[in-house]
């Protein structure tokens, strides 16, 4: 008697050959529950940003006011990869620098990185971000330093950087500072 095997194909592999009973594709159904089966590539996890302004320059409330942005300007080439890397609907903590030092508000990215059109010369890049609202409690630098979980916090070890990667556990620990529950 001929012996059914169990089959996946992912949909970023729909219309490729069907993978081999000893593919890891296949632990999915095992019995004792194996996980050990590649991310499929069109699953992207969310990933997280810090961006900082001035606040004199151009603040949470002036964005706020204008709903949508392109976050232009940037002439750093480590923030300008970072740019390049965010994608729609990453989510963008707001920081004001200069005077007041502390994240004031929550925006997402609207329109991935195309050309800065401020640019003169180079290959800079910008995005659209769109204002969500304001931290219920702004999140102070010397709070940010002072908690353990945010030492490894680009914001706290390259503090020149204007954009930078916040990661999951960090972004979670500043929405439990800043006393904001995202639905």
């Amino acid at each position: 008697m001929r012996k059914e095997r169990l089959y996946r194909v992912w949909p970023a592999e729909k219309g490729k050959a069907r993978a081999s009973a000893n593919s890891t594709l296949d632990c999915r159904f095992h019995k004792t529950g194996v996980t050990s089966r590649p991310w499929p590539h069109n699953i992207r996890v969310m990933q997280y940003w810090l961006v900082k302004q001035e606040a004199e320059t151009y603040s949470w409330g002036m964005f706020s006011k204008d709903h949508r942005t392109a976050w232009t300007g940037v002439r750093n080439f480590q923030a300008r990869n970072h740019l390049r890397a965010m994608k729609r609907g990453d989510l963008v903590l707001f920081y004001h620098s200069g005077s007041q030092k502390q994240i004031v508000g929550l925006a997402r990215v609207e329109k991935e990185s195309y050309p800065d059109p401020t640019a003169a010369d180079g290959d800079w890049s910008c995005v659209d971000l769109i204002a969500l609202k304001a931290l219920s409690e702004p999140v102070g630098l010397p709070a940010i330093k002072a908690d353990e979980h945010l030492k490894g916090l680009a914001l706290v070890r390259q503090s020149r950087l204007s954009v930078m990667p916040v990661s999951s556990p960090q972004f979670s620990r500043i929405m439990d500072m800043a006393k904001m529950r995202l639905k």
